[in-house]
């Protein structure tokens, strides 16, 4: 049975390998498609990892500070700072937007920390961490920066002062690090014409700008132009210290929101990329229907194209579970080939995908297996015309 399997596939050599590449570049595609939604859930474990929190806080009824906007003032911290078990607490800005560098655009999140505090990135390329109050920045690799580049955020010109790698958002933006009082300006102050604007209705509003009151007006529009907010507040938990009691303690007497690690993942992973999911689910099922309908037909195709031989084996004594051992061997071997070069493919091509592909053995095992499944149903049409076939046609010219 191996012998005509082999034989056969020597005859036709050139039509069963180019058929497997073709099989393989879809299979390439399917492993790929698996491998953009890992680097998703991937990312969104690195944002959470990179963060370096054990809770977050965040404007109460919200799923911020990834997944919705979340403003809360930038003085919670201190009174998170005195409830048990909260050994440190930070401010932390989060802004996704174009950062220009010349005439190049980038799509990056800012993201404004503390130095020293939760939310600074933990590690770096190259370079150094920010060591002056304005700026300054940090940016991921991924953004194309250099180290000493300026960039500009909103009205404001940084240098880059250091380089970090895998510090993304989760929907893959690479992130860029400015001191806090920076991305809040960034964030909530609004342009100059603006602020004209609006210092010049408040100072036409007779209750904001009363006669008797010296310094009301000015007081007012001081606070117009000041930004007292942050996005979430960073806490990391005391030594055998339990989140979901502080997390109870912050929603009880704060009246915020508060989200353990594992929350915060359900909150990335299942709301905010799972259209993207259900998305690359379809496409993987498309992709195998079609690496399906491939194999069928090109088995098939071959299978017709041999009837006399068939014939002829069946007129010898040639049992019918030798002929059907011998298509499906044929189909498997197609797959074998398809996956080796889709594997490779993805391989490749993988780094060059503007989002991580994260491709796992795991994945890589449980496609070889689809791939021998779809290529065993689908030679079973090929197996019931050989089946069918008369042995009397080998004779009847």
């Amino acid at each position: 049975m191996i012998s005509l399997a082999g034989r056969d596939i020597l005859h036709s050599w050139s039509k069963f390998v180019f058929t497997g590449i073709g099989l393989g570049l879809l299979i390439g595609a399917t492993l790929t498609m698996a491998g953009v939604y890992r680097g998703m859930v991937d990312d969104a474990k690195v944002l959470l990892n990179n963060s370096g929190a054990d809770l977050w806080v965040v404007q109460q009824d919200t799923l911020g500070p990834y997944a919705e906007s979340s403003s809360i003032h930038d003085d919670v911290y201190r009174s998170l700072l005195t409830l048990p078990g909260v050994a440190r607490a930070a401010n932390v800005t989060y802004l996704t937007m174009q950062v220009r560098r010349g005439q190049q655009d980038v799509r990056a999140m800012v993201v404004g920390f503390e130095a020293g505090q939760p939310g600074e990135p933990e590690y770096l390329v190259a370079g150094r961490q920010l060591t002056r109050s304005h700026y300054e920045a940090v940016a991921d690799v991924k953004t194309g920066f250099r180290l000493g580049d300026r960039i500009r955020i909103r009205r404001h010109d940084y240098t880059v002062v250091g380089l970090t790698r895998r510090m993304v958002s989760s929907g893959g933006d690479p992130m860029v690090f400015i001191p806090l009082k920076d991305a809040q300006e960034a964030q909530f102050l609004k342009d100059n014409d603006a602020i004209l604007n609006e210092r010049a209705r408040t100072a036409a509003n007779p209750t904001l700008n009363r006669p008797g009151v010296p310094g009301l007006l000015d007081a007012i529009q001081a606070s117009q132009t000041a930004n007292r907010n942050v996005n979430a507040v960073l806490v990391q938990l005391a030594p055998g210290a339990a989140a979901e009691q502080v997390a109870s303690a912050v929603k009880r007497w704060k009246h915020l929101q508060a989200y353990s690690r594992s929350e915060m993942e359900e909150i990335l992973v299942a709301k905010l990329i799972a259209t993207s999911a259900r998305q690359i689910g379809m496409f993987l099922v498309i992709l195998a229907v079609v690496s399906a309908a491939i194999v069928a037909f090109i088995i098939y195709t071959m299978t017709l194209g041999k009837i006399r031989e068939i014939a002829v084996l069946k007129l010898i004594g040639t049992r019918n579970r030798t002929i059907a051992g011998m298509i499906l061997q044929q189909a498997m071997g197609l797959g074998v080939i398809g996956f080796i070069v889709g594997k490779t493919v993805a391989t490749l091509w993988a780094p060059y995908f503007p989002k991580y592909v994260l491709l796992e053995p795991g994945d890589a095992l449980r496609g070889f297996l689809a791939v021998m499944l779809i290529c065993t149903l689908a030679s079973t049409l090929a197996i019931r015309a050989a089946l069918r076939v008369d042995p009397a046609t080998a004779i009847g010219g």
